[in-house]
């Protein structure tokens, strides 16, 4: 789950950025809407505890994150988060399993090949284990990062305009792709978005909190 109280961050030199209290059950879905630069990517850094809260706090997972240190932080980070950015950042010298290996030596675990092709293969893309980034499509790509932020079984899929330079079809398909993972993970899923698309492609039958994020709604 996720929980924040009267959550807040100030960048230097900037405006206090202040955040609407929300509560999402475990396994829920959280939409972070607003324009670009209104504060989602902050308030994704903050879940991730990558960020320390200027004031407030936020609870995630069963875990206050004010307060924790950087080697707890990133143990529990390790262990909960799973991330997809919106420019995904794999290894352009590595293969696809060794992108994924790479997931698993940074959260501190030994490399667990059946584990790297169990994912793979949940997310379609099992047969392109030794192809470089190069040699994949956007949304093989993509599968490929999702498959690596899912790979530790994290509590909470944090995905940052996850459908951004697609078309219709290929958006409505990554939301529902990202809506399907979580589920089968039984992970709490947060898309940060300025794409009106997404909430029409969010699957009504899993109910979700929308969060307006800097005062703007779509």
């Amino acid at each position: 789950m996720i929980s924040t109280r009267q959550l807040a961050y100030a960048y230097a030199g900037g405006p206090e950025l202040r955040f609407e209290d929300i509560d999402v059950p475990q396994g829920g879905v959280l939409l972070l809407r607003g324009a670009s630069g209104s504060g989602k990517s902050t308030w994704l850094a903050l879940a991730a505890g990558l960020l320390a809260p200027a004031s407030g706090d936020i609870r995630v997972a069963g875990q206050s994150l004010p307060g924790l240190g950087k080697v707890a932080g990133d143990a529990w980070r390790a262990r909960t988060i799973g991330f997809l950015p919106q420019k995904l950042h794999l290894s352009s010298a590595l293969d696809v399993h060794a992108n994924l290996a790479m997931a698993q030596w940074a959260a501190g675990q030994r490399q667990d090949d059946a584990r790297i092709a169990q994912a793979l293969a949940a997310l379609g893309v099992a047969g392109l284990a030794r192809r470089k980034p190069a040699q994949l499509s956007g949304g093989q790509a993509q599968r490929v990062a999702l498959a690596r932020a899912v790979l530790m079984q994290p509590k909470v899929i944090l995905a940052d305009e996850p459908t951004a330079s697609l078309d219709d079809d290929a958006a409505a398909q990554a939301v529902q792709l990202l809506q399907a993972t979580a589920g089968r993970e039984g992970a709490t899923l947060v898309i940060a978005t300025h794409d009106s698309r997404v909430a029409a492609s969010l699957d009504d039958k899993i109910g979700f909190q929308p969060l307006s994020v800097g005062g703007r709604q779509l």
